[in-house]
């Protein structure tokens, strides 16, 4: 039986309006009311009053490989429980297990662990999956080994969904690639996101994309055909094309901060997802890591191949935020709608992306500089600043 929690006096945000101060009540898992006062006994309480804190609806994290020397692709129980306990301390409430272009049997195995994965109380829990690759262009490989790169291949695809339990919400390919638009369709068919990502196409193979289903951009301006004015590339045509959502690493390394900011004033707020793209060093101390079978060099900043080549982030999502908002003067209502509400309604999940009465009591509690004080994972505690 889960504790009560009474959360009072605390800034509430929310992407359809301005944030305002109240309290909230969690019971069973679900947020059971939402009121400028509540007057109720709970197993728990929590004043937020004169902290300066606010409530943001948990962070959802759709492109994560790995933290704290977890990997998806270690195709381990430890590994997606090792992830899903560890994204609570930055905010991250729910996210989606990353793959990476690997040989079939690899991927293979990555995806019967995760379909094996049972969520515990306290952690991350697990929406899914992200595929990314092997369905992608060689020209845009970056970190991903070229060696397996294969063409789209929609009995391959189907296959690895049912060795998965159908979890597979999310794939990244290069729409320019052979059989790559039929494939896009398929996805579309089948109600999986397609995103258009580590792709060299033209502006007009990124139309064509969209127009066969294409709805989101795996992080913008990286690995990916850059802008220029006569040939504006898959980025010209994703900061263009209104139907598309992008990924941004906002760590200010993958993207310049004033190209971040291109991006959210392009995009919107309600087109632009946060991500970290995380690999298993985040949180870890510098060295050198793997990624795919590749040495992968990390430093308090950044995390490269050997021949610099970035291999994923050690970016947290707090971090995130923090770089957004203070290269953007973004609002908080802004910010739930990168940080979750926009993740949320792309997965059809409207149990997710806001604080209202009905949602999973997913809650991230941050003070006035963005630094996580709390998190709560669907009614149970799961972190708490020491």
């Amino acid at each position: 039986m889960k504790k009560s929690i009474l959360i009072s006096g605390i800034a509430i945000a929310d992407a359809a309006k301005e944030s305002y101060v109240g309290d909230i009540l969690l019971e069973g898992g679900k947020i059971s009311r939402v009121a400028e006062k509540i007057e109720a006994q709970a197993d728990v309480h929590i004043e937020a009053r004169g902290k300066n804190w606010t409530a943001f609806p948990g962070f959802i994290d759709v492109h994560i490989h790995g933290a704290a020397g977890h990997d998806a692709m270690d195709a381990t129980p430890e590994a997606v429980k090792g992830l899903a306990g560890v994204l609570p301390k930055e905010g991250t409430t729910s996210f989606l297990a990353t793959t990476m272009t690997q040989s079939d049997e690899a991927i293979s195995a990555a995806l019967k662990n995760i379909r094996d994965f049972q969520m515990e109380d306290g952690q991350a829990e697990m929406l899914g999956v992200h595929l990314e690759g092997p369905f992608i262009s060689d020209k845009r490989a970056g970190a991903q080994p070229i060696e397996h790169i294969a063409e789209p291949s929609y009995p391959l695809f189907q296959k690895w969904q049912k060795l998965s339990g159908n979890q597979i919400r999310l794939v990244t390919l290069a729409p320019e690639i052979t059989n790559g638009l039929a494939f896009i369709k398929n996805l579309a068919e089948d109600g999986v996101i397609a995103s258009i990502g580590h792709s060299d196409g033209t502006l007009e193979e990124v139309q064509a994309a969209v127009r066969a289903g294409a709805s989101h951009v795996t992080h913008l301006y990286n690995q990916m055909s850059p802008f220029h004015h006569r040939n504006p590339g898959v980025v010209g045509a994703s900061l263009t094309e209104k139907g598309l959502t992008v990924e941004v690493i906002a760590d200010f390394i993958h993207s310049h901060p004033t190209s971040v900011e291109l991006a959210f004033r392009q995009k919107g707020a309600e087109r632009l997802i946060l991500i970290t793209d995380a690999m298993r060093a985040k949180g870890l101390a510098p060295g050198v890591y793997d990624l795919g079978g590749q040495d992968v060099q990390v430093t308090r900043k950044d995390a490269r191949l050997a021949d610099g080549t970035l291999a994923g982030s050690i970016l947290t999502m707090d971090a995130a935020i923090r770089n957004v908002q203070s290269i953007t003067g973004c609002s908080l209502n802004e910010l739930v709608s990168m940080t979750s509400a926009n993740a949320a309604k792309e997965l059809g999940l409207s149990n997710k992306g806001s604080l209202q009465e009905g949602t999973d009591a997913d809650v991230a509690i941050l003070d006035d500089s963005f630094t996580v004080q709390l998190t709560i994972c669907r009614g149970t505690i799961a972190y708490t600043k020491e």
